[in-house]
Order: C-alpha cells, then sequence, then structure tokens
C-alpha cells in the first residue's frame, strides 16, 4: 500500500488553545498526525515548512460571516469563493454563515438553499439557521435541520417587519434548539428603544451617517439582553449573544453563567478596535454597522473583557458592501445597508491590538478565534485545533511582521476597508487548508475550491461552561 507524503511544519512555536511551545507539526491526508519533539529526523520525501521565529496556530473559525447576504434593497457582494479567499489571507480556515430566510421563505428552504454554496470556497464552512416566526411547522423544520448538522439558530429582536421575532417565537425556538442539542444564537437590540432613538434623531436633522452613533443607543442592547436572558433562564436553555458592544452587556451574559444560565458572548473585531470618532471623519458610511461603533470609553471597557474571561469568542460580522452600497442613502441611516468588510482583518487587526500591543497570550487569542468558536458550533476539535485528529487546517504567523492595511492589498470583493492606513503587528504569513498549502509567502499558490459544509456535533455545555 502507497503511503502519502507527509507535510512537517518545522521549527516553530506551536499555540494551542490552553499551552504553546516549540514542536513540530506532522500532517498526512489533510490531518494533524503528531506534534513532534523539534528538529526530530525528517522522512524521504517530506514537505518541509520552515518555521523559524514563527507561531503555528489553528486556522482561525469565524463564527460570524454574512456571505452575499440580502437585507433590504442591498445584497452584499461576495460568493463563497471570494469570502472564503479574504479569508484564507487573513489566517481564517472556516467560516459560518448565516441562513436567513427571505420575507415568506421558510427557514429549511434558505438553508438548503446556501449549504450546496460550500463547495465553491476554498476552505470549509458551517451554517447558522435563522427562524422568524414560530408556526406549526417550526419545530419539524428545526429537526431536520439538525438531523443535518445545523444546530445554532439566529433570532433578531430588532428588524421590524424583515427578520424581527417577537417573544414567543424566541421562547419556542430556545426550547426546541435546547432539545435537539443545538442553541439560540440572538442579535439583541430593543426595536422599540432604537426606532425612538431614530425617530429622534430624524426629527433634529442627525438620522444622516455622522449621526450613526445615536441612533442605536447601548441601552437598546442592554435592555434586549436582560429580555432574552429572562426567556432562556425561564427554560433552562442556552443562549450565545453576537456582536455584544458594551461591558455592560458582557456583564450581564457573565452574571447569567454565575447564576447557572449555559450563555455565551460574542464580540467582533470592530467593536474593540475602532470608535465612534470614525462617524466625524470625511465618509462616516463606511463605518455603519449594526450595533455602531461605540464611544472610546466603552470600547476600552469592552476590550478589557478579553483578559477576564468573560467573552467567549471574537468573529467580524462580515458583510461585504462597497461604497457605492453604503453611499446611496448616506443620508438616513434607517435606509443604509448596516455591516463592515472583515473577514480578512478580523485576525491580524485582534492580534495587533491585543497581542502584540497589550499582552494577550497567545493562547488566548486562539481560545477566542479558533477553539471556542468551534466550540461553540459543534466543529471542535476538527476544527479550531492542531491535536492530533484535527483536521490539518494551520496558520503560520510571523508575529513581528509590521505592515499597514491597504484595501488595494486585501482580497475581500469590495474597494474599501474600515482599517485603511492602520499600521499593524503580526499577520500570517503562510496558511495551509485541509494539508494543503494555500497561501505562502503572502501569495495565494492554490486557488483550488475544496470547501465542504461541516455538519455540527450535538453541542456538548460541559466543555465550554
Amino acid at each position: 500500500m502507497t503511503t502519502s507524503p507527509l507535510t512537517v511544519v518545522r521549527g516553530g512555536t506551536l499555540v494551542e488553545s490552553s499551552w504553546s511551545g516549540p514542536a513540530d507539526l506532522v500532517m498526512r491526508d489533510g490531518k494533524i498526525i503528531a506534534i513532534a519533539e523539534p528538529g526530530g529526523l525528517i522522512p524521504d520525501g517530506a514537505t518541509v515548512l520552515d518555521a523559524t521565529g514563527k507561531l503555528v496556530m489553528p486556522g482561525g473559525v469565524d463564527p460570524h460571516c454574512h456571505v452575499g447576504f440580502t437585507s433590504g434593497e442591498f445584497t452584499s457582494l461576495d460568493s463563497y469563493a471570494e469570502c472564503t479567499t479574504g479569508a484564507v489571507f487573513g489566517g481564517t480556515t472556516t467560516i459560518i454563515d448565516f441562513a436567513i430566510p427571505r420575507p415568506g421563505q421558510d427557514p429549511l428552504d434558505a438553508a438548503d438553499k446556501l449549504r450546496t454554496k460550500a463547495t465553491e470556497g476554498l476552505c470549509d464552512s458551517a451554517l447558522h439557521g435563522c427562524v422568524v416566526e414560530w408556526d406549526d411547522t417550526t419545530a419539524d423544520q428545526l429537526a431536520t435541520m439538525a438531523a443535518a448538522g445545523i444546530r445554532t439558530v439566529k433570532m433578531f429582536t430588532t428588524y421590524a417587519g424583515e427578520s424581527m421575532a417577537d417573544e414567543h417565537t424566541i421562547l419556542r425556538t430556545m426550547q426546541t434548539t435546547r432539545d435537539l442539542g443545538g442553541m439560540v444564537i440572538i442579535h439583541c437590540e430593543s426595536d422599540a428603544i432604537v426606532g425612538d432613538a431614530q425617530n429622534a434623531a430624524a426629527s433634529c436633522g442627525h438620522i444622516d451617517a455622522a449621526g450613526m452613533a445615536t441612533t442605536r443607543p447601548e441601552i437598546a442592547e442592554t435592555a434586549s439582553v436582560a429580555a432574552v436572558l429572562a426567556i432562556a433562564e425561564s427554560q433552562r436553555a442556552p443562549v450565545y449573544f453576537v456582536h455584544q458592544s458594551s461591558a455592560a452587556a458582557v456583564e450581564l451574559v457573565a452574571d447569567a453563567r454565575k447564576r447557572g444560565l449555559v450563555a455565551f458572548t460574542e464580540v467582533v473585531a470592530h467593536h474593540v478596535t475602532l470608535d465612534d470618532s470614525e462617524y466625524q471623519g470625511s465618509e462616516p458610511e463606511r463605518f455603519v454597522c449594526c450595533p455602531p461603533l461605540r464611544s472610546r470609553g466603552t470600547v476600552d471597557g469592552l476590550g478589557k473583557h478579553l483578559f477576564t474571561g468573560h467573552i467567549t469568542t471574537i468573529g467580524s460580522d462580515h458583510c461585504c458592501y462597497d461604497t457605492v452600497q453604503k453611499r446611496q442613502h448616506r443620508h438616513d441611516v434607517r435606509h443604509m445597508p448596516n455591516g463592515l468588510p472583515g473577514v480578512e482583518t478580523r485576525l491580524p487587526v485582534v492580534f495587533s491590538k491585543f497581542v502584540a500591543a497589550n499582552g494577550l497570550s497567545p493562547s488566548r487569542f486562539v481560545q477566542l478565534t479558533a477553539a471556542n468558536p468551534a466550540r461553540t458550533n459543534g466543529l471542535y476539535p476538527r476544527k479550531g485545533s492542531i491535536m492530533p485528529g484535527s483536521d490539518a487546517d494551520v496558520a503560520i504567523w510571523d508575529p513581528d511582521l509590521e505592515w499597514s492595511v491597504s484595501d488595494a492589498d486585501l482580497h475581500m470583493a469590495t474597494d474599501y476597508t474600515p482599517y485603511e492606513g492602520r499600521r499593524l503587528r503580526g499577520k500570517p504569513v503562510t496558511v495551509v487548508v485541509g494539508g494543503h498549502v494555500v497561501v505562502h509567502d503572502g501569495i495565494l499558490v492554490d486557488d483550488t475550491p475544496r470547501g465542504r459544509h461541516l455538519p455540527a456535533a450535538p453541542l456538548d455545555f460541559t466543555s465550554m461552561c
């Protein structure tokens, strides 16, 4: 029987979510097969990747991506091929997309249509389902989705008339996903408070992009988080909060965990690195996202919880709109597309600010950006780890490389980045997907679409609490 050749990553410091140290990493047939003492004998025919002076990490898992996403009159511009190209350049080797039904569409139909696109990607992907309105078919649809490995279900407490779910729907969906080994993931903003704030802004002429920060205030988020936590506690149902944008919201979830609830906090890269001063610049529309960018004090308070353990994951909330789309309704944020491109920049901007500049450990970085996203989505240890048996998805980082972000050098399907001109330290230079070197020395060397839809296993909350 012919034995497949080995690939050995040699000379680097391996970084797992719970340890790090010098070692060689051995891969074969798309899997990690061994962690070896550094400098050992390499068999003839093996491919050697030199990682001397570099960090060898699991490829990132981005728990929050919107690919070709339609909201209102706008559709984001990327395909799976384009989104995952940006992802791998940024060190991410698994993305998780959202099957959000359009008005009148069933959740199961939305998931089935999107799942088939996974094979277009340069890396693997998984899906969150979504429920907007409960009816007598929803429980069966959720059971069918869970059997296909779609166990996390997105819900919104805002965007009335499009994707907002009422409290009865949230409660019933929590009950059902709980019993199916899954979990509700939820966008929390009080639609009533948001609507009132937007009306107030409109009445005084501040409803344009420059006034975005006032149109979705922090209290809208904390009020909704408190309400959803109460529903989850009444059902003893697990819950995951996406893109929390303030320390106050994070702390509500942390307090619920202390009371015994299985509850998780996600933050996204732009909420811990950018602030609302961007809305006072010459192109504020480029920074319109939901929730909006917060004050510098709020941003700093949120970032501190990356060190306390209160934050579970870091996502991108990637929405690949371009400046033409962003400018179309820049005078009225109620009609603008919300979201920023970020699947490629998520890991470098977080590494630069928190690992290189502020002492976050590389292991904690891996926990937040790879291991915990995989755990909370039923993909661990296949993803988010470089232990033997895991998929051979590896990012080799130069932790000292200094570089400037420029849209001209990025690979997402848009014409801007909110980080234009920022100096960063640390970057993935070689990325391996399924044992294949896809990016090397910052160049795409293999654009073969090998993406697979990843079915999630029933969620094991004992390993996450």
